[in-house]
């Protein structure tokens, strides 16, 4: 098999068949044996309904279909595990990724050797407010945090090799991070190109000004997970020591200013008198948990069963 596509839907009923057919004109007159891996994720549309009628016209339509809503990310982990082609494809079911980009993102793949590509929609057809602004400021901080080029990390159309998509693991909402997954899993070589943003056709999307809010702290959350989640102790124990040193240094120069004070036979307050003192005490404290977490990290990360799992790309025997 040359290419999975695979479709997370939620109540598309009205797109999905002039999705389908503009996915098949679109692929046409390429040399490929390709097949489209419909997740229903919980509607309570005709949507599956419609799938089910589309897969006896179109014998290369695979379907999914959710008893609940679980979100997108749980729909793409379904549809990675279900995929066969040797690149697979990821798209909206909304008509506003185009099909016709796929056999250049293949190209892309095959002939210059990317691990990935991304779409970019430079040129975007949704509210400026709403989209185009908060999208810009969360992709200019994913890329600061990542370390990854891209001016599109959210945009649904993506191209990946077969062993990326099996070597990834999507959770919770971490669809939109999936180049730093992949990148984290070894795959670096990932590209970008300017795709066809198309206005949305029927109904009304069904993300919201909070995405941009959830995304923001999922990209700390994956970001902390993965810099720190198998050496707990670099952060917390780090932080522990530095605020528990602190303490220490504000006591002891206390305890040496009244010292030197009395000396002189000149006034002074009683160290426990002072609010530094509390203060460093405080950071001690504070100290103290932090080191004791970070080690609490360690004993559940050394405990964990796949502490010792690594990607392996090739082995010679």
């Amino acid at each position: 098999m040359d290419l999975s596509i695979i479709i997370s839907l939620f109540n598309e009923a009205e797109s999905l068949p002039e999705l389908i057919s503009w996915i098949d004109r679109s692929l046409k007159n390429e040399k490929l044996s390709y097949e489209v891996i419909m997740i229903n994720d919980g509607s309570t549309d005709e949507s599956w309904k419609i799938v089910r009628e589309l897969a006896q016209s179109y014998p290369q339509i695979r379907g999914i279909s959710f008893r609940r809503n679980y979100g997108k990310s749980a729909a793409l982990y379904t549809g990675f595990d279900a995929a066969k082609g040797d690149i697979v494809v990821t798209m909206d079911a909304d008509l506003q990724d185009s099909p016709e980009e796929i056999p250049e993102m293949i190209r892309m793949i095959k002939e210059e050797g990317y691990d990935l590509v991304s779409g970019w929609k430079k040129k975007r057809h949704d509210g400026v407010l709403t989209k185009n602004i908060p999208s810009k400021i969360y992709n200019a901080t994913a890329r600061k945090v990542t370390g990854i080029k891209l001016h599109d990390m959210n945009c649904g159309l993506k191209a990946y090799r077969n062993e990326v998509v099996k070597n990834i693991e999507v959770y919770g909402e971490m669809h939109r991070f999936i180049p730093y997954l992949a990148k984290n899993a070894g795959f670096t070589k990932i590209g970008e190109k300017v795709v066809h943003h198309q206005a949305r056709k029927y109904g009304k999307s069904k993300f919201g000004m909070d995405r941009f809010i959830h995304g923001f702290l999922d990209l700390l959350s994956l970001w902390f997970l993965q810099k720190f989640g198998k050496k707990p102790m670099h952060l917390f124990g780090a932080m522990g020591t530095l605020m528990f040193l602190a303490g220490a240094i504000i006591t002891i120069w206390l305890i040496i200013n009244k010292l030197v004070a009395q000396s002189h036979a000149a006034s002074f307050r009683q160290v426990t008198d002072q609010p530094l003192f509390y203060l460093a005490l405080l950071s001690v404290i504070v100290g103290v948990q932090l080191f004791l977490t970070g080690f609490l990290g360690e004993l559940i990360s050394r405990n964990s069963q796949n502490r010792n799992q690594y990607d392996i790309k090739q082995t010679i025997n």
